[in-house]
């Protein structure tokens, strides 16, 4: 029997709501997966789908993006749905880059807008 597929969501600044608005229009696929996410987009994740199984880890800038590299290293992440908000100033912007590399690196599909994670959310639940 295969594995769950687990899938990692982080939005960064003004794009926790889009995740959130996501999560809960795809709230019937995403509960077929296991959910990382990082801290604050966690939590808005469990408040739009209280039923959701999401392990919330620490926030972004402390260490969260960084836990999320490591799944992905140790090869515990099938998917990287990663909102970037490209419109604020990225303080944490070597974080952003840290994760897309590894992301690149480990060949994990990562989707950092709403519509291409629509798209590839089939890859989810194969």
């Amino acid at each position: 029997m295969p594995r769950q597929k687990c899938i990692a969501l982080i939005a960064h600044d003004e794009k926790k709501d889009d995740m959130a608005a996501f999560a809960r229009q795809n709230e019937a696929v995403l509960s077929k997966a296991k959910i990382v996410a990082t801290g604050t987009t966690g939590g808005k994740v469990l408040e739009a789908c209280p039923g959701l199984d999401v392990t919330r880890l620490k926030s972004g800038p402390l260490g969260g993006d960084q836990q999320i590299g490591a799944l992905i290293a140790t090869g515990e992440v099938d998917l990287l749905i990663f909102f970037v908000d490209p419109l604020t100033p990225m303080p944490h912007d070597v974080d952003v880059k840290a994760l897309m590399r590894l992301a690149i690196v480990y060949d994990i599909p990562m989707a950092l807008n709403r519509a291409t994670a629509e798209n590839l959310l089939d890859f989810a639940t194969d």
